[in-house]
């Protein structure tokens, strides 16, 4: 089994959070960790050299404490003890394939989506993931 597995979850998906949080329990070594992880995209870098449009940080940290206390009354919901919440900020992909190198992470368990037209052309997150994380990689669909 693992002893510290990473579960990111996307606020707009996150009845799939639910879904892979369950099955992060049944994979949990007894005493181990599970990090909810959530990654708030920087909408300022995307801005640059397309718009002149600063977005605010209020906006940013609204975002952040809004996913904290989501991720947060997940966790009770679903009675995880041991386990932790991490906002991150960046691009969903790179930010979570360095924190689970970081936080040295023996699993990542990620939902996946049907494939729309887009991620045929730039790919999906998941599939980012799986194909440059350091660890293991389980991705539930």
């Amino acid at each position: 089994m693992y002893s510290r597995i990473i579960v990111p979850i996307a606020m707009d998906h996150l009845e799939h959070g639910e879904k892979v949080l369950e099955r992060a329990q049944s994979l949990l070594d007894e005493g181990g960790e599970i990090i909810l992880l959530n990654v708030v995209e920087d909408l300022n870098a995307y801005a640059q050299g397309y718009m002149i449009v600063d977005f605010p940080l209020e906006l940013i940290e609204a975002s952040r404490d809004h996913a904290k206390k989501t991720l947060t009354d997940l966790m009770q919901k679903h009675g995880v003890t041991t386990g932790r919440v991490e906002i991150r900020i960046g691009g969903a992909a790179g930010v979570i394939n360095n924190f689970a190198e970081e936080v040295e992470g023996d699993l990542v368990i990620i939902a996946s989506h049907r494939p729309g037209l887009i991620d045929y052309f730039i790919g999906s997150t998941a599939s980012r993931v799986a194909s440059h994380c350091k660890c293991a990689v389980l991705i539930d669909r």
